[in-house]
């Protein structure tokens, strides 16, 4: 599932101004030019085209999300290996949307999402090609690259075909088409993988993608930042890449080793010792990637803390959700889709009376009692058996989808609303990231907490049957069964297969259970935060 969280980006700022997306003010931006002639800059074709990109990135992770059983089984794929198909694209997002916004400042936005879309459409179509796991892997990265580079540009691209005082309609179609697009996602990612393949679920974005570029080509009117020849923080770039990556890494490997592992706690410590580096270079770079002062003020960094523990609950769910479904509970995958679509229907229907609340309330209240709802629907759903029908879970991910709307719009106003004057662009783009690096720890987290919670069960089961099994078989059940997968592992363990899957249901309702129950507490130290964080900041 992807969340672009750009759409909420043109918000109130402080004093009561406008802060837009490129970090410039109402007054500061240039009118937009009426197109001369033909379609070149026609605005409301801009909008379609901008909207058919943003329809192809939602409808690829929401579809993705829903094919991942499937996607395991066929590819004879690991826990860790599906991890970091999702991990990999949240990654490379997460790194490059920051500089990415930079770069079509410096080269122009219209080249820049052109170059992302036809790139994106080609790593789509290399990834339906795909038959190793590992080669997915590598495509879901480079589709991740290029889908970086699409997003900063289109409100950028908007901006130019619209003037200042008619942005609200174009940017409230683009947000619709985005919200459909999620509420159909899951539908479309069933009915694709029940009937069709996979591979198909990739194969859907090359028409939608060659459509897009060749409208593109015709239609988009350049957007390039006068006087824009900053430098780019190379050093800085390098240091949250390296930060992030070795983060993740360690925390995806734990689902397949122990906590004491070298190939576990090296990468974390040398995470721990990047991110020091990444704030020492980020306090004195003349062009910094993550500017220090930002975060002085506690509303923008309580802010940041409910966007990255909101993406962290989302993400992670949603991916062991899938495998929930189709594995333990034995559902079809549009059957899977159809349960979880009150989450995704209530992020489309909540949106507006969020919008209301928070012009009455203000930001943060919204945004810490949606993360309160967040929490309980979490524990909620912690709370599963595999037995449940369909309402209970149901209920639970409309509770959720409930408090995902404050908590996006309110989160973000709180980080865009209180950046100091001449930094709501770079503000924007750690809206966007904090998004992107909370689903990628969300993974990988709650990856690690699952196989440790299944790795405990299946352990305390088989000894008490008097099963010894080596290191690597071990492993390798643990690695099935934190998928929801019994069938191959029965026979290595040396249990019946009917009592082996009990075992394995049981031991992934217990892992998935503790990972909800450690995320249902984040979220509610993030919802307490936002509660009692001072609204006022002293000198203002």
């Amino acid at each position: 599932m992807t969340v672009d969280g750009a759409d909420a980006a043109h918000t109130a700022g402080p004093a009561g101004t406008t802060v837009e997306p490129d970090g410039g003010r109402p007054g500061d931006r240039k009118t937009a030019a009426r197109p001369a002639g033909g379609w070149r800059g026609r605005p409301w074709l801009t909008v379609f085209t901008l909207s058919l990109a943003a329809m192809m990135v939602s409808l690829d992770g929401t579809i993705v999300a829903v094919a991942q059983p499937v996607m395991q089984q066929r590819l004879h794929a690991s826990l860790t290996e599906m991890q970091w198909v999702t991990n990999g694209y949240l990654l490379a997002v997460a790194v490059l949307l920051i500089v990415a916004g930079r770069v079509g400042d410096l080269f122009g936005h219209r080249q820049v999402f052109l170059a992302g879309t036809l790139g994106f459409t080609l790593a789509s179509a290399a990834i339906g090609l795909s038959t190793d796991v590992g080669a997915v892997i590598c495509f879901r990265v480079l589709q991740g690259v290029f889908g970086a580079l699409m997003q900063p540009a289109t409100l950028a691209l908007i901006m130019t075909a619209f003037p200042a005082d008619r942005m609200n309609l174009p940017i409230a179609v683009r947000s619709s088409v985005i919200a459909v697009s999620m509420a159909l996602g899951p539908i479309a990612g069933g009915l694709i993988v029940h009937y069709a393949s996979w591979q198909l679920a990739f194969f859907i974005n090359v028409p939608l993608g060659a459509l897009t570029v060749l409208l593109g080509l015709v239609v988009l009117r350049d957007a390039k930042e006068e006087g824009a020849a900053r430098g780019l923080d190379v050093p800085g770039l390098l240091l949250l890449s390296a930060t992030l990556s070795a983060l993740v890494w360690g925390l995806t490997a734990v689902s397949g080793r122990a906590w004491d592992d070298p190939a576990v706690w090296a990468p974390l410590a040398g995470a721990a010792t990047l991110a020091c580096c990444f704030v020492g270079w980020e306090r004195r770079a003349a062009n910094p990637v993550i500017p220090m002062p930002l975060f002085r003020s506690p509303l923008l960094s309580v802010g940041v803390l409910l966007l990255i523990v909101n993406a962290f609950s989302l993400f992670g769910t949603s991916f062991f959700l899938a495998f929930y479904l189709q594995h333990v509970r034995g559902l079809t995958p549009m059957e899977s889709g159809l349960q979880v679509l009150p989450l995704t229907v209530m992020m489309v229907v909540g949106a507006p009376f969020v919008a209301l609340w928070i012009g009455k309330a203000g930001p943060r209240i919204p945004a810490a009692l949606g993360m309160l709802m967040n929490a309980v629907a979490l524990f909620g759903i912690s709370r599963l058996d595999g037995h449940e029908g369909g309402g209970q879970l149901g209920f639970w991910l409309f509770v959720m989808g409930l408090g995902f709307s404050p908590i996006m719009v309110g989160a973000t106003k709180l980080v865009l609303g209180n950046a100091p004057q001449g930094f709501s662009g770079v503000a924007s783009g750690i809206q966007q990231t904090a998004m992107q690096v909370g689903g990628s720890l969300g993974v990988a987290v709650l990856g690690a907490l699952m196989a440790s919670g299944v790795r405990d069960v299946l352990s305390r089961r088989l000894a008490a049957d008097g099963t010894r099994l080596s290191a690597g078989q071990f492993e390798r059940t643990v690695q099935s069964v934190s998928v929801g997968l019994h069938g191959h592992s029965a026979q290595t363990s040396g249990l019946p297969s009917s009592v082996f899957e009990q075992v394995s249901r049981a031991a992934f309702r217990s892992g998935m259970g503790t990972a909800l129950t450690v995320t249902c507490l984040v979220a509610l130290c993030a919802a307490v935060a936002g509660l009692l964080v001072r609204t006022r900041q002293p000198g203002k």
